[in-house]
């Protein structure tokens, strides 16, 4: 595992950058695997002394997660104290959370609101908009419009010794041609919650082996070779001395690499 970069920490709150490809918390399906919640009992002293059936304890001081491709801005607690503060203030929506995303598509409108519930959607961990589930709400704002270079394309087309023909460069052109770099700002915080909006949109996430289309995600991997999602930047009332504390983390250098396969098409 790659250790996660410290941003901030004192004796209350640790923030850091998870990279990409790093499960925070664990559990059975990745007992072989180090994670966020394994690498946190040796860097706060505090998990150590306390009482071991506490959920401080039990959940390695970690009060919300990012999924395993996503990479980006989280707090830890590093003490009960502060882990039951931090936890109400996610539960009571004070916590604000801003991350960036590419998607398929160029976006209609520049900014916008997606509501709805999400639950569980068939199997392997998949969910959706599902009437069964619970609320969500998704602020986005469109920061740019890209086109795929298009002789950057013909050159990875030849590289990979791919084959199109007709129809699969009219889909390729309808469907995988355009993109929206966006600002996305989850007001909830439910289990994919970004990913399931923006697909309910039309604009499925860039890399999203999930839920893009098989046709999308084959092409997407071949200049994107991970999730285009990344957390930003989150704000929330220090536990102790209740200041409002905001902390950013720069867009990886992959994923500007990649923005750089497309034209800026504005």
């Amino acid at each position: 595992m790659i250790d996660p970069q410290i941003i901030f920490q004192d004796q209350d709150v640790l923030v850091i950058n998870k990279p990409f490809g790093v499960v925070v918390n664990n559990a059975e399906t990745v007992r072989d695997e180090k994670t966020i919640q394994d690498w946190a009992k040796g860097s706060i002293q505090a998990l150590e002394n306390e009482d071991l059936e506490s959920e401080f304890v039990k959940r390695g001081g970690i009060v919300h997660r990012l999924d395993r491709e996503t990479s980006g801005v989280m707090v830890l607690a590093k003490n009960k104290n502060s882990f039951e503060n931090l936890q109400s203030q996610f539960k009571e929506r004070k916590v604000e959370k801003i991350y960036l995303a590419l998607v398929h598509g160029h976006l209609k409108e520049k900014e916008g609101r997606i509501t709805g519930k999400i639950g569980r959607v068939g199997s392997f961990g998949k969910f959706g908009m599902n009437e069964n589930g619970r609320e969500s709400e998704t602020n986005f704002k469109v920061n740019d419009f890209y086109t795929i270079n298009e002789d950057k394309f013909n050159d990875m087309v030849s590289k990979n010794e791919i084959k199109l023909n007709k129809n699969q460069m009219n889909y390729i052109k309808s469907n995988a041609w355009n993109y929206t770099y966006v600002t996305v700002m989850p007001k909830t915080g439910r289990t994919h919650q970004i990913r399931v909006h923006m697909k309910s949109l039309g604009h499925p996430l860039v890399s999203d082996q999930i839920y893009d289309p098989r046709k999308l995600l084959k092409l997407d991997l071949l200049w994107c070779p991970r999730l285009f999602l990344h957390a930003r930047e989150l704000s929330f009332y220090h536990p102790a001395s209740n200041e409002r504390l905001k902390f950013e983390a720069r867009l990886p250098a992959e994923l500007d690499e990649y923005l750089s396969f497309l034209d800026n098409s504005k």
